[in-house]
């Protein structure tokens, strides 16, 4: 794995970007990062495709498409645009994007562009992989989540019922082009969506980049790009350290499930209509914090006299309000936990924070503590 800082002339300025190289055993692919990274696609082969697509939302396409053409220098272009929500995420959806791509003369010399945000990526990340057994991708992400998550690893799936990415694929993209600058036309709700992932990155890696998120956390806006691009670069350098040891989640890779069991789980008992999927991670940090601090497996106060586990739901609470979750069933959220696609023989296998940069997977934790947390959650 290799990163790089670079400099470079753009729009009569110079941009810092960063540049990292994740290492796959199907191919190796950069990631760009910072203000003027779309231009990178000018580095790739285009020559070699015979046609491109791009995959995005209608609405982010008329804010940013013009922006993206002139930066990226692509000409004929085809586009093709999903309806935006996780409820796109489907078998359905997929079907729909291949027959477009076949409409529109995509053959496996195509390179398709995942211009958009998790769900964008996800679903056609998924398309790419299938479709004609597999076309090139390009991620393009165009929010926190994607930018310091979904779009890194080569993860791609859709949901089926209440399983969330139950179908899917490992397939690594030719790059990953992140433009902070994009993030600037999000709104608040899903801007503050985003920035739990970063919470999870930063309880992953340690006291550095947790306790710069702590200093900054109050001053971040969809608006400051610049001061936004450092942030970004340090939150998915923590992806790529754990995907380049273990790219088909054979182990190690589960650690960035850190707070995704509680949170897949609410999302599906609400029909992924109710909550952002931040949001959902949200409440799942805040339960596996309580969690460990119920089993014991928290330590005591630190140097700033709180303890670790104070300390990481103090962080999360302050990124923002979440979706209140004192309407839901305990019953049917806790009945949602053996579904989730990293459970074995229905055994749970729980991504617990001993402190801030280490975490532990325990295969099953007591149910009766889970629920005890769930109720205790209900009633903040």
């Amino acid at each position: 794995m290799l990163f790089v800082e670079s400099r470079s002339a753009a729009a009569g300025r110079e941009a810092w970007m960063r540049r990292f190289r994740v290492k796959s055993a199907h191919r190796d692919y950069p990631v760009v990062i910072g203000c003027g990274a779309w231009r990178a696609l000018r580095e790739l082969p285009l020559a070699r495709y015979s046609s491109l697509f791009v995959l995005t939302e209608r609405v982010l396409w008329k804010r940013w498409g013009e922006r993206f053409l002139d930066h990226s220098g692509l000409d004929g272009l085809r586009v093709v645009f999903v309806p935006g929500g996780e409820r796109s995420k489907s078998l359905a959806e997929l079907e729909r994007v291949a027959s477009a791509l076949l409409r529109g003369g995509a053959d496996r010399r195509s390179l398709l562009i995942l211009f958009g945000g998790g769900v964008v990526g996800d679903l056609g990340g998924f398309v790419a992989s299938t479709f004609m057994r597999g076309i090139d991708c390009v991620q393009v992400p165009t929010t926190v989540v994607a930018q310091v998550d979904s779009s890194v690893g080569g993860k791609t799936a859709v949901n089926v019922g209440a399983a969330k990415n139950l179908v899917g694929t490992f397939y690594p993209p030719r790059a990953v082009l992140a433009d902070p600058v994009v993030l600037s036309s999000l709104e608040e709700r899903v801007f503050r969506s985003g920035l739990y992932e970063v919470v999870k990155h930063a309880i992953l890696a340690g006291p550095p980049l947790f306790d710069e998120l702590e200093r900054r956390i109050g001053g971040l806006r969809p608006d400051s790009a610049p001061s936004l691009e450092r942030l970004i670069a340090a939150a998915v350098k923590v992806k790529i350290d754990v995907v380049s040891r273990d790219e088909r989640e054979a182990g190690g890779r589960r650690v960035l499930n850190l707070g995704h069991t509680v949170g897949h789980a609410l999302e599906a008992a609400t029909g992924y209509r109710y909550f952002l999927h931040g949001e959902a991670v949200g409440w799942g940090l805040l339960a596996v914090t309580r969690l460990a601090s119920r089993l014991g497996w928290l330590g005591g106060p630190g140097d700033s006299g709180r303890s670790d586990g104070e300390r990481m739901a103090r962080l999360v609470e302050r990124v923002g309000p979440l979706p209140p979750i004192r309407h839901l069933k305990p019953g049917a959220v806790l009945r949602l936990l053996p579904r989730d696609k990293k459970a074995v023989g229905g055994q749970v296998h729980w991504v617990i924070p001993e402190r801030i940069g280490k975490v532990r997977i325990v295969p099953d934790v007591d149910r009766a503590a889970v629920a005890a947390v769930f109720r205790e959650l209900q009633t903040r």
